[in-house]
């Protein structure tokens, strides 16, 4: 008479444990569940951070991470990256430095760390920064970066070649282009200066320092026409006051002051730069 009720006490047990078990299990599938949704969550929070966010609360965001999560390389690049952004290069060498260390480091992280070391200064730590990069890794910012260390060893045949590249490499070329036609303005190239920034500022036409470097390039060549590139009015006194300089510098006195004298009447403004430059000119004439 004993066993039915020792089996029912059976039975309530074993139904007690299933639905532990099962809760068990169904507590395991929600906290993964919710670590998948964190994983999402914060990749969206570091991109947020990287991208639109203020760069210096960027900074503080990946400070605390990454010290409260040091084993994990994202959160090392995104203090890096942060710091670059917020033109903090001095702060940025060492984070880079840092990230080098950690296993999964990519040529990409290579690539940014010769940017850092670059913009900090050091060039020959970037140019071996770079050596580190194979060869097969074609990126457009690798190239203008290799571009711009052969121009400061005055390799220029190497320097072209890169800037070729990473003008091919890149739908935003203006940069570039203006970098490039840099170049050929301190060489004495001023042909090809020109036609370099006038392609820059036809890939972006509110780039004022290409068109104020096409003047100088211009006035090089002791032509004192301004070029046809569009420009509001105070951007053509700037270029104006710019030519005149150029004018004066290659002996051109008489056409320098008439030319500052334009750029003051064109100004919407008082041009107190151009205003000082012509007085001083007068006063030594």
């Amino acid at each position: 008479m004993r066993h039915p009720r020792i089996l029912a006490v059976t039975l309530v047990g074993a139904l007690a444990l299933s639905a532990c078990g099962e809760k068990q299990d169904g507590d395991e599938t929600v906290e993964r569940a919710f670590q998948d949704v964190n994983v999402v969550d914060e990749t969206d929070l570091n991109d947020v951070m990287l991208t639109v966010a203020d760069p210096n609360e960027a900074v503080t965001y990946f400070m605390r991470t990454s010290s409260d999560q040091p084993d994990r390389i994202e959160m090392q690049r995104g203090l890096a990256q942060s710091l670059v952004r917020a033109k903090r290069f001095s702060e940025a060498v060492p984070a880079y430095t840092r990230l080098m260390t950690y296993d999964g480091v990519t040529d990409a992280d290579r690539v940014d760390y010769a940017d850092a070391l670059l913009r900090s200064g050091d060039w020959a730590g970037a140019e071996a920064a770079l050596d580190g990069v194979p060869p097969t890794y074609e990126t457009f910012k690798r190239y203008r970066l290799e571009a711009m260390i052969a121009d400061g060893n005055k390799e220029w045949d190497k320097a072209d070649s890169f800037y070729e590249t990473a003008v091919g490499l890149t739908t935003r070329p203006a940069g570039v282009l203006n970098n490039w036609g840099y170049s050929k303005l301190t060489r004495g190239d001023y042909t090809a200066a020109e036609r370099l920034f006038s392609d820059a500022i036809r890939q972006d036409p509110s780039m004022f320092t290409a068109k104020n470097n096409l003047i100088l390039a211009r006035g090089a060549q002791r032509n004192y026409n301004l070029p046809v590139i569009p420009t509001d009015q105070t951007e053509r006194a700037q270029l104006l006051h710019t030519l005149g300089l150029a004018a004066v510098k290659q002996g051109d006195v008489s056409t320098g002051k008439a030319l500052l004298r334009e750029a003051i009447e064109t100004h919407p403004q008082h041009f107190d730069a151009a205003v000082r430059s012509l007085r001083a000119l007068e006063e030594n004439s």
